[in-house]
């Protein structure tokens, strides 16, 4: 329900109109104040996105696990519904099936977020780049600009800091047509049968290779014709979204354990046989017909992707809908430079959400984007605002990025980088866990139970805070 508002609020401006950017601007309006969006596509494009919408996905169209009891992942999806989040409403409206995880059409996802924020009254959109930093009469902004910030406002952030900022690769996975794949040769099937959001336990389209197949498909990543980006030697690969190449100069047999692994899937068409591994691909649209390649992420050359991708059986005459692509993104020394709300110490009045804050990940950018726009729109109304509890994923994520990391500097620079949520971020449980006779548990029982425990804490403690909101926005 939108409050009534005083006719001379003046607007909150958000700059940036990704998922972080859009997640914030709702929120404000969901609270009653005027807000203006900027986002500069289509005026100036970008290297990664192709269309002019609001919250366009640029590489997987997953937001991961939906398992909120022994997932980081999908517990911050229960909290973002818990508050109302646009970005979780206009997932769930576009899913498609995906096992485990929460997958969208992508099309039909930033549709919606787009329809919804331009149609809402106390929203403004407007089109056009914000060349370095905003107007000083905007005295209650939201830099919301992600990892592809424009040229001018990341140097004008950098000069207001006084510090450098971090860069990491980030790339994106090809996207193949459906009715390219052989599927005499690949078939449907979840890593175990697991079932997910929409569903049927058959949601990945499988392609397996025997021990010479995948050892050719390896020496074929390491030796591929790639892109090189001279003017970003030096800046490291984030951990969560590796090139395949990458993943593969590791070692031999690092894709068995990572991308390609065989565990939990049985070939439909010699179930007797074990693949030594397997390529996945899940749908991407919610005709249907387009699959991207998971964990393929890549910065081969388009030639060298066609030409070996194709020798994966089922893909040989794989037609693709997009390839592989690879952009730098850059962030914050976020504990140094903002405050415990998200502010630029050196000029209060920004606010920064999203993945330019040094958080990973599509939904932990919105998370972070939602706890920023509550923040900016009850200093705007007058309202008083605490941030939820380290206890539950939200609390925790925005506690590494504002000071949970521990500070420690390698050569010369700052050792905080990007960081999807997980229990790691959570502070630990205080009670021992047992088993039902009252034993300590061990291994993978204990981490499981631990997962649980963290997840029913998580819950009551959102209850509490969300209660405790409430009540004092109504004083």
């Amino acid at each position: 329900m939108v409050r009534a508002m005083s006719s001379n609020t003046s607007p909150i401006h958000v700059i940036g109109g990704g998922l972080a950017g859009s997640e914030a601007a709702w929120q404000i309006a969901r609270a009653g104040a005027p807000v203006v969006l900027h986002e500069m596509r289509p005026v100036r494009g970008t290297d990664a996105h192709h269309t002019d919408k609001l919250a366009e996905l640029v590489c997987s169209n997953s937001f991961r696990s939906d398992e909120p009891t022994t997932n980081a992942v999908g517990l911050i999806h229960r909290e973002m519904r818990r508050m109302d989040s646009l970005i979780m409403a206009c997932a769930d409206a576009n899913q498609v099936p995906a096992g485990g995880a929460l997958a969208v059409d992508r099309e039909g996802f930033a549709e919606a977020v787009t329809k919804t924020l331009s149609e809402h009254p106390l929203v403004t959109l407007e089109r056009g780049e914000i060349a370095g930093l905003p107007p000083a009469e905007w005295d209650n902004v939201i830099v919301a600009t992600g990892p592809l910030t424009s040229a001018a406002l990341a140097q004008a952030i950098i000069e207001k800091t006084g510090e450098d900022q971090l860069a990491f690769f980030d790339a994106s996975a090809p996207i193949v047509h459906r009715d390219s794949i052989d599927m005499t040769k690949a078939w449907f099937q979840s890593r175990y049968d697991k079932q997910g959001p929409g569903g049927t336990g058959a949601d990945y389209i499988n392609c397996p290779m025997d021990k010479d197949q995948y050892y050719a498909f390896v020496e074929g990543l390491i030796a591929g014709d790639k892109t090189s980006f001279k003017e970003w030697e030096g800046t490291p690969y984030f951990d969560g979204c590796l090139p395949i190449e990458v993943m593969a100069e590791r070692g031999v047999e690092t894709l068995r354990h990572g991308p390609m692994k065989p565990m939990g899937l049985t070939n439909a068409h010699n179930p007797t046989v074990k693949a030594y591994a397997v390529v996945q691909l899940r749908q991407d649209n919610a005709l249907g017909t387009l699959y991207n390649m998971v964990g393929f992420q890549t910065k081969l050359k388009y030639g060298a992707q066609q030409a070996l991708f194709r020798t994966i059986p089922g893909l040989e005459n794989a037609e693709f809908a997009r390839l592989g692509g690879l952009h730098r993104n850059t962030f914050l020394n976020s504990p140094r430079v903002l405050d415990g709300v998200l502010r630029l110490k050196a000029d209060p009045r920004l606010r920064f959400a999203g993945q330019i804050t040094g958080c990973e990940g599509y939904v932990e950018s919105a998370a972070v984007g939602l706890i920023a726009g509550r923040l900016a729109a009850s200093e705007r109304l007058g309202h008083a605002f605490t941030m939820p509890p380290s206890t539950t994923a939200m609390g925790a994520l925005l506690n590494h990025i504002t000071g949970g990391h521990i500070e420690t500097i390698d050569a010369g620079r700052s050792s905080f980088q990007p960081m999807n949520v997980n229990f790691g971020l959570f502070p630990p449980m205080t009670e021992p866990l047992r088993s039902e006779d009252g034993k300590k548990l061990r291994g993978p029982e204990k981490s499981v139970a631990r997962k649980k425990a963290m997840s029913v804490r998580a819950g009551a403690d959102l209850e509490a805070w969300l209660s405790g909101a409430s009540q004092a926005a109504a004083e």
